[in-house]
C-alpha cells in the first residue's frame, strides 16, 4: 500500500467512509470530519508512517502542514516521510 492509499484509508476510517468515497480534491470538512476527527486522523498517520507532522491543533491556521484537501495532506506526509 502507497502513501496515497494509506492516507485515504486512515481518513475514510476517521470519516466513516469506504476508502472509494474519499476524494483527492474532498476537505475534510466535506467528509464530516471535526477537529476532534482531525486529530485522531493525525496520529493515526504519524503512529502509520513513524513520523512527527509539525501541526498545531490548538492553531491549525498558523500551521506549515496544509490540511486544506485530501491531495494537500498526502502531499505533505509524502515529504515528510522522503525527509
Amino acid at each position: 500500500m502507497d502513501v496515497k492509499e494509506q492516507v485515504i484509508a486512515i481518513i475514510a476510517e476517521q470519516a466513516v467512509l469506504e476508502p472509494s468515497d474519499v476524494s483527492m480534491e474532498s476537505t475534510l470538512e466535506d467528509l464530516g470530519i471535526d477537529s476532534l476527527g482531525l486529530v485522531e486522523s493525525i496520529f493515526a498517520i504519524e503512529e502509520a508512517f513513524d513520523i512527527s507532522i509539525p501541526f498545531n491543533a490548538n492553531e491549525p491556521e498558523k500551521s506549515d502542514f496544509d490540511i486544506s484537501s485530501v491531495a494537500t495532506i498526502i502531499a505533505g506526509i509524502e515529504q515528510l516521510v522522503n525527509a
